[in-house]
């Protein structure tokens, strides 16, 4: 139904979907397929250029580009469903990825290094190691406990008043460890409490928008 993929287009690339003009490399096509993995899934469009205009999948290649990046540069393998559109007498592929249960899931980059993505707006950001601590934390499944002491306070009093902090400015107002404040921030992303923001140069740490209902510390 060329409607449906064209009211996709419409939308524009958000965090949910990502149009590509071909596949033709493995360690990039990965990083998009395990970044919706990693986050909420979503859908590709092959054949569709950045700006929504339809192009075309222009050999069958592109499948085999696909399944290969999937299964080879993807660990653990990003499973995915594909569909076959024809619109405009071109074709369009659309591959479906949902939200994985194995995360984090990592893409190997064209150096041969694994590395994990997250999916935020309409752009792929290599995830931090505070993420991948949360990702580790959710694995073995265990409740989360946060005591409020006086690094904890100094976090959420800046951020009521400014809206945001890097975790580097946090380590230095809360004057405590790179670990420690790992542990602080995982514990509160863990709780709904706070949420990361990824830029081109910098992670932010902002409150989430109920934050102060999620607040169940021990005094």
């Amino acid at each position: 139904m060329p409607t449906y993929i064209k009211r996709l287009i419409e939308e524009g690339e958000h965090q949910m979907l990502d149009f590509k003009f071909e596949v033709s490399d493995f360690s990039k096509i990965a990083r998009t397929l395990v970044s919706f993995a990693n986050t909420d899934g979503g859908r590709l469009l092959i054949g569709v250029k950045d700006n929504g205009a339809i192009a075309g999948v222009r050999s069958e290649e592109e499948y085999f580009m696909l399944e290969g990046a999937a299964s080879l540069y993807c660990k653990p393998e990003v499973s995915f469903s594909l569909k076959e559109w024809q619109v405009e007498g071109k074709k369009v592929l659309e591959a479906i990825i949902g939200p994985g249960r194995l995360k984090p899931y990592m893409a190997r980059g064209g150096d041969g290094k694994w590395s994990a993505y997250i999916r935020q707006d309409d752009q792929n950001f290599r995830a931090s190691n505070i993420h991948l601590k949360v990702w580790e934390r959710q694995r073995r499944g265990k409740g989360t406990l946060v005591r409020y002491r006086e690094a904890e306070k100094a976090l959420l009093t800046w951020l009521e008043k400014y809206q945001k902090i890097t975790p580097h400015k946090f380590r230095q107002i809360a004057g405590i460890t790179g670990a420690q404040a790992e542990q602080t921030l995982v514990s509160f992303i863990m709780l709904g409490i706070i949420r990361l923001e990824y830029t081109e140069s910098e992670l932010f740490i902002l409150l989430t928008n109920d934050y102060s209902d999620k607040l169940t510390m021990e005094y």
